[in-house]
């Protein structure tokens, strides 16, 4: 079996030790290793303090099934976990489709604005992240495979980078507002700015942009 990136391996033991908290059983490090055919139980407690180390967990020291979430626990944690609903395009357009592909963290203290300049609760809590497919915004230091963070909101100023679904099509480029005409717009001269009389609708503004270098 192809060895499974880390980041993918810890984001599922996450899911398998939350699963089984909120059910009311907790796993102990051997169970963990057993699910996951790490060699040692040493691996499965790496990948268990390392979630700890995120704040994604809580561990009660001395303990054989002392993992808890925090949400259960209500402690306040100093990350929240943004979920990253598939992939978007950044080139041609293609259908939208929104599937959970894990989590991403983001520092609880510094919750996002909405668009009228104001914190709000709802704010705060709708924001999504997608996977980058596609070039047609290198210019704006956006590549293919980069996390881009989203916040829901239906309106945005000229000039931000926007997540828009054209009809059922979806895509990130650079909004533009000329004369009441909604113009999509690329940032690499490769590509076409999308000006259109079909339905375009605004699921968020870009807030952040995320890449792995390794």
């Amino acid at each position: 079996m192809s060895p499974v990136p880390l980041g993918t391996t810890r984001e599922r033991v996450f899911l398998f030790v939350r699963e089984r908290l909120l059910a009311g059983d907790p796993p102990t490090v051997r169970d963990v290793q057993d699910v996951f055919g790490f060699r040692t139980p040493q691996t499965a407690r790496y990948h268990l303090e390392k979630l700890v180390a995120e704040g994604r967990l809580l561990s009660a020291r001395g303990k054989a099934r002392g993992y808890r979430l925090l949400e259960q626990l209500d402690v306040p944690s100093p990350t929240r976990w943004v979920p990253v609903l598939g992939r978007v395009q950044a080139g041609q357009l293609t259908t939208a489709t929104e599937e959970l592909d894990g989590y991403v963290p983001m520092p609880a203290g510094r919750p996002p604005r909405d668009h009228g300049g104001h914190g709000s609760q709802a704010a705060r809590d709708d924001v999504f992240a997608l996977r980058v497919q596609g070039e047609s915004m290198t210019g704006a230091g956006i590549f293919p495979g980069d996390l881009v963070i989203v916040r829901r909101q239906p309106t945005a100023d000229s000039g931000a980078l926007v997540v828009a679904l054209v009809d059922d099509e979806a895509t990130v480029k650079r909004l533009r507002l000329r004369g009441g005409q909604v113009e999509l717009h690329p940032e690499n001269p490769d590509f076409e700015p999308i000006r259109t009389d079909r339905e375009i609708t605004l699921l968020g503004k870009v807030i952040e942009v995320r890449r792995t270098l390794e």
